[in-house]
């Protein structure tokens, strides 16, 4: 019984997960990704060691910044290097020094479970980086209103303090990210474009409020510390992800 319900939620996971991947190609999709993408390109730039690992959407380079010299991606998705269900890593513990989540959270059916395999395989020290849906933006009432079926609206969307929570549970610190996509969720391309403006009020007035966020978590070990060299500091302190403020936990879980 057990197995069949993990299959049949790998299947569910696989199909939109899919559906997804089709979504980024079109107006709508490409407005996130590519807002996105910049967002993991400061994210992984000064992320060093020997593995970096991207989960899911393996067409898709989010770790395209990266230097890490063991790049590889993982997915029940054709494409990917390793063939696996992120709920059960094939990987070593504490083997990889750096995570890409785009979007794979509130597409599993067991997201937490997913964060648990990712802290046990990330290094001490190791960072993972996560991109997702906002709840409190007007797609997630763009979802809740809409009647038809496909991603991203058949995912659930998780608020960025229930994602705290997580992290926090599992000894992952949140250490940067942004909101970003202020536009309301038009098909349209040309009203994508007259909303534009939306992009520089948004962080200053709804900061909160925009319609997907990348952040970046650190794993922490008690008892530990690790000498980061002069140079790797210097390019942290020039990365574009903005520490998380105390502020940016409140009301949109």
């Amino acid at each position: 019984m057990q197995h069949s319900f993990v299959q049949n939620g790998a299947q569910k996971y696989n199909g939109g997960r899919s559906s997804l991947s089709w979504w980024f190609s079109t107006p709508q999709g490409t407005y996130v990704l590519d807002w996105e993408l910049t967002q993991f390109d400061s994210a992984v730039d000064d992320v060093f060691g020997f593995r970096a690992l991207q989960v899911g959407l393996p067409e898709i380079d989010f770790l395209r910044q990266n230097r890490i010299p063991y790049r590889f991606s993982l997915a029940l998705e054709p494409g990917a290097a390793l063939a696996a269900d992120p709920l059960q890593l094939p990987l070593a513990s504490q083997s990889v020094d750096l995570v890409a989540l785009p979007h794979v959270l509130e597409f599993h059916p067991n997201p937490h479970d997913v964060l648990r395999e990712v802290e046990r395989v990330l290094m001490p020290e190791g960072q993972v980086v996560i991109s997702g849906f906002n709840s409190a933006s007007l797609w997630r009432l763009r979802q809740v209103f809409s009647r038809k079926a496909g991603a991203p609206w058949d995912g659930r969307f998780i608020g960025l303090v229930r994602l705290k929570e997580w992290l926090k549970l599992l000894g992952l610190e949140l250490n940067g990210g942004k909101f970003g996509c202020y536009a309301p969720p038009f098909s349209n391309p040309q009203w994508l474009r007259r909303f534009g403006f939306m992009e520089k009020m948004g962080p200053r007035w709804l900061w909160f409020a925009g319609a997907v966020y990348v952040v970046r978590a650190v794993k922490r070990v008690h008892g530990m510390r690790v000498v980061t060299p002069a140079w790797r500091r210097e390019r942290a302190r020039r990365r574009a992800l903005a520490p998380m403020t105390q502020r940016s936990h409140k009301n949109h879980g």
